[in-house]
């Protein structure tokens, strides 16, 4: 299910063994906390291996904390890394967790994402959706609206995980998606690159297509964008609508779509 190993060459030795690995994500925690060069000792080793595409790192900091890539005594050093990782061919994104408006608000924040952009990374935008935090569609909007301006790509709105404080921060399937409708359909084309909302759960990446009636039951329709089962991936279906449910597990499915929902 993950790589988590101090061994930098057992990293390499493991993708460069399993030639259907095509990208690595690096994650965390957050791995821009990491020295640059420590950061560098997992990444350079990879640059080596000829089946692999993409190289991606998971982060906050250029939200939280953009003097990472700005003004830090390694800076420097981690925007050659980038440098070097896309003069090698790869693609290198970072998934930058963006999750209101008000973290590109100052000069800092657009500099840094400057910063990694002209260093060859694509940016690309992912949030959870937060009660009492952003949890109206023109927060979204307006969220999307800058990204794209600032040449980063809007990417995923995702549910609250079912774990820590979900009761608190989440907010019900339903009116997510009444969230991310509304929002989706106040931007242009160039910000419609994001999908939503999206449930990662353990079978997979669901999202949350809409509201539908069917066989004369209100149901959610739902979709795998990515699944450990890659059958599964693309294929619609439907649960049982619950204006409470906030959770993949929440859901009853209607009764031929049992194991795609992974639920008895």
């Amino acid at each position: 299910m993950r790589m988590a190993n101090g061994d930098a060459m057992a990293l390499r030795e493991y993708v460069r063994a399993h030639p259907e690995i095509t990208n690595v994500l690096i994650t965390g925690g957050d791995p821009l906390i990491m020295k640059s060069a420590v950061l560098a000792r997992y990444i350079e080793p990879l640059l080596e291996i000829p089946h692999l595409e993409s190289v991606r790192i998971g982060t906050k900091a250029l939200s939280y904390w953009p003097h990472r890539v700005l003004t830090d005594p390694d800076a420097d050093d981690l925007l050659r890394l980038f440098e070097k990782v896309a003069n090698s061919g790869l693609s290198l994104a970072l998934m930058g967790h963006y999750s209101h408006p008000r973290e590109l608000s100052t000069a800092h924040a657009e500099r840094a994402l400057k910063r990694v952009r002209d260093a060859g990374a694509v940016v690309r935008c992912q949030a959870p959706l937060i009660r009492g935090v952003n949890d109206s569609a023109r927060d979204w909007a307006d969220l999307w609206r800058k990204l794209t301006v600032l040449g980063a790509v809007p990417y995923y709105m995702f549910i609250e995980r079912d774990t820590g404080p979900q009761d608190y921060f989440s907010v019900p399937l339903a009116r997510a998606y009444d969230i991310f409708r509304e929002a989706y359909s106040s931007v242009s084309g160039l910000a419609r690159t994001v999908r939503g909302p999206i449930m990662s759960a353990t079978p997979g990446k669901v999202q949350v297509d809409g509201v539908a009636d069917v066989s004369g039951q209100r149901a959610f329709v739902l979709r795998y964008i990515q699944a450990r089962d890659p059958r599964l991936v693309g294929r619609p279906f439907f649960a049982a609508y619950d204006p409470d449910a906030r959770w993949l597990t929440d859901l009853k499915p209607l009764p031929e779509y049992g194991a795609l929902l992974g639920v008895d």
